[in-house]
């Protein structure tokens, strides 16, 4: 009975530490970075205002904080404006949409990793066998949420945005699962916290750079058989980066593949009926799964919290109980690196146009998630194949390749000529 008694408790301090200390003050903050870090690309200021405001208590001066507290301020604005809801609307599915959309987000961070062990206690809400698999299938359920606005909002710019939505995560969610099939056949597991030990101990997926023998400064390192193998899979893991990465920003509806809430076309979107908390649950759901989709990049491809090069043994041995901590840091600061990475993205790449969108994920990311698998089980192959039998493979392989960018190509050049035979008519 005490045992489960303190399971429970360990249960609820990791969830309120990870989700409600953690990860909502960085969902907060991300929109403040995007503020000001689009304000220093575009040469303007941003917010840099809101702060403890002691004037009202008859002070002579306001402090700022170099407007560290917009966040709150943004959040109080949302709380106390008015909820209106258009008569016109289905009002249950207008209700339930924006919190089919936050929700998914927050769930897929319970099977992500933030730390090694902090007295004994893994840094993870759930510690699953199947982290990825929950992730995929969790993260999906937030397209009904855009696709139930768009359709309860009973407005026609509204609905396009979640038809667009629907669409879009279905064609980026076929590459964004194909990508990752190499990454968990050379891990052999999906668990998320034995996958990011792996690459503290065998260098990080695509920073292959050391491994038990030593590091790449050493000749054991470069005597070692599995060094051979591991920068001949750097290749197939480059392009899983590359696919699983700009799939992401689909699935996220980030720029440049924000076409859902195209202002330009359709007003704001799937959600143009939105106002109060009810539009800051879509703005919020959006930056959650921001910041998923940077922590998923993170833990599969850049080591998660390891350090790397051996340094994570030697925290472990110095700090004892401690080590989570340093570890925690870690995978923050490379979350945070990421999350900028697509705030830079956003404002310095113009959006694509739908039907780019599209091309993009069934006739380039599909084939080519699809022939990758195939390097992957090749390169995996190579030890236990004869010469004739790799050369047959590969040849197989190229053959493969190239018969499945021909049969796209060809769809895409009919659908094309369709398309202009019905613009003529």
């Amino acid at each position: 009975m005490e045992e489960l008694i303190l399971f429970i408790i360990i249960s609820i301090a990791k969830v309120v530490g990870i989700t409600f200390v953690l990860t909502l003050p960085i969902i907060a903050y991300s929109v403040y970075a995007e503020r000001r870090f689009a304000a220093i690309i575009q040469d303007r200021v941003g917010p840099n205002r809101a702060g403890i405001p002691l004037t009202i208590f008859g002070f002579k001066k306001d402090i700022n904080f170099f407007g560290l507290l917009q966040p709150l301020a943004d959040g109080l604005k949302f709380i106390l404006k008015e909820d209106f809801v258009p008569s016109h609307v289905n009002k249950f599915f207008f209700w339930l949409a924006p919190a089919l959309t936050m929700v998914p987000a927050l769930v897929t961070l319970s099977v992500v990793p933030f730390g090694s062990e902090l007295f004994g206690e893994k840094l993870v809400i759930a510690d699953v066998s199947v982290g990825p698999l929950l992730i995929f299938a969790v993260a999906s359920l937030s397209v009904y949420g855009i696709t139930l606005a768009g359709w309860a909002s009973n407005n026609k710019y509204s609905f396009f945005g979640g038809v667009r939505s629907c669409a879009q995560m279905i064609s980026y969610e076929i590459a964004l699962g194909l990508s990752v099939i190499p990454v968990l056949m050379h891990f052999g597991d999906l668990n998320l916290s034995n996958i990011v030990q792996q690459q503290a101990d065998s260098g990080w997926l695509i920073l292959p750079l050391w491994n038990e023998s030593g590091h790449m400064f050493s000749a054991a390192f470069w005597s070692s058989p599995e060094t051979h193998e591991r920068l001949l899979l750097w290749i197939p893991m480059i392009i899983s980066f590359f696919i699983f990465t700009i799939s992401i920003f689909a699935e996220t509806n980030r720029m440049p593949f924000d076409l859902p809430e195209c202002e330009t076309e359709l007003v704001g979107g799937y959600h143009t009926e939105y106002s109060s908390m009810k539009f800051a649950l879509f703005f919020l759901g959006e930056y959650a799964a921001m910041i998923v989709g940077s922590a998923l990049i993170v833990t599969l491809f850049l080591g998660g919290w390891s350090i790397g090069f051996g340094a994570d043994a030697w925290v472990i041995s110095t700090f004892g109980d401690w080590a989570g901590l340093i570890h925690l840091g870690a995978f923050l600061t490379k979350l945070v690196a990421f999350i900028l990475f697509f705030i830079l993205i956003r404002w310095t790449v113009p959006r694509f146009r739908y039907d780019q969108l599209m091309k993009l994920g069934w006739v380039v990311f599909f084939e080519l998630a699809l022939i990758n698998i195939l390097i992957a089980a090749l390169v995996m192959s190579f030890p236990h194949l004869t010469a004739t039998e790799f050369s047959a493979t590969a040849v197989g392989v190229v053959v493969f390749s190239g018969l499945m960018f021909y049969i796209a190509k060809s769809l895409d050049r009919m659908l094309a000529s369709d398309t202009k035979k019905e613009a003529q008519s």
